[in-house]
C-alpha cells in the first residue's frame, strides 16, 4: 500500500514509509546491522578567527582598552545559556555617543556574537544579553564611538559543559 493514513494519494514520486519499512529498519538494528551513527563534536574555531572578525569591524584602528565594561561570570556550568552585559562610559550626546557595541568570541563557529547599533537618543550605552559558549575562552566586547574610535574589554570564562555542537555523519 503507498498512501497515507487519512486515505489521501500519494504525491508523484513520493513513497512514504509503511509499518514494514520502521519494523525492518528495527530489525536491522537489533541485529547489528551496519547503521550510520551521529556523532556529536564541538564545533572547529580558533583565536585567530576571532582576531580576523574583529579586524573586520575595526579594520586598521587602534583598540584602546578602557571604558568598556563587559561581564560575564567566570565559572558557568551550562554553556548554552549565558548571561552577558556590557557597557560603555559614554555621555551619550550628539557629539559624543556610542555608535555600536560588538561582541567576539574565540572558540564558537561563528566569533561575532552579536552587534548593536547605539544613537545619542539611547540614553545609555549598554547591552544585557544570553550567549551560547562552545569551551572555555576568551570574550571580547569593542565599542565604536562617534569620533571613530575602539575600546574594549576581555574577560575569560570557564565552561563546564560547552554548547555549539554540531552532528556528524
Amino acid at each position: 500500500m503507498v498512501g497515507n493514513t487519512v486515505n489521501q494519494p500519494p504525491r508523484m514520486g513520493v513513497r512514504l514509509a509503511t509499518r514494514r519499512d520502521t519494523l525492518r529498519g528495527a530489525g536491522a538494528l537489533a541485529a547489528g546491522a551496519a547503521v550510520p551513527i551521529l556523532a556529536a563534536r564541538r564545533a572547529a574555531a580558533a583565536p585567530a578567527d576571532m582576531r580576523a572578525a574583529i579586524a573586520s569591524v575595526t579594520g586598521e584602528a587602534k583598540l584602546n582598552v578602557g571604558r568598556v565594561k563587559i561581564e560575564i561570570p567566570p565559572l558557568v556550568e551550562n554553556g548554552n545559556t549565558v548571561p552577558c552585559t556590557v557597557t560603555v562610559e559614554s555621555p551619550m550626546t550628539a557629539a559624543d555617543h556610542v555608535k555600536a557595541i560588538h561582541v567576539f568570541n574565540e572558540k564558537n563557529p561563528q566569533p561575532n556574537v552579536i552587534s548593536a547599533r547605539f544613537g545619542p537618543r539611547a540614553g545609555r550605552a549598554s547591552l544585557a544579553t544570553r550567549i551560547r559558549l562552545t569551551d572555555t575562552q576568551t570574550v571580547v566586547a569593542i565599542a565604536e564611538l562617534s569620533d571613530g574610535s575602539f575600546w574594549s574589554d576581555s574577560v575569560s570564562v570557564v565552561i563546564t559543559l560547552g554548547a555549539c555542537l554540531e552532528n556528524l555523519i
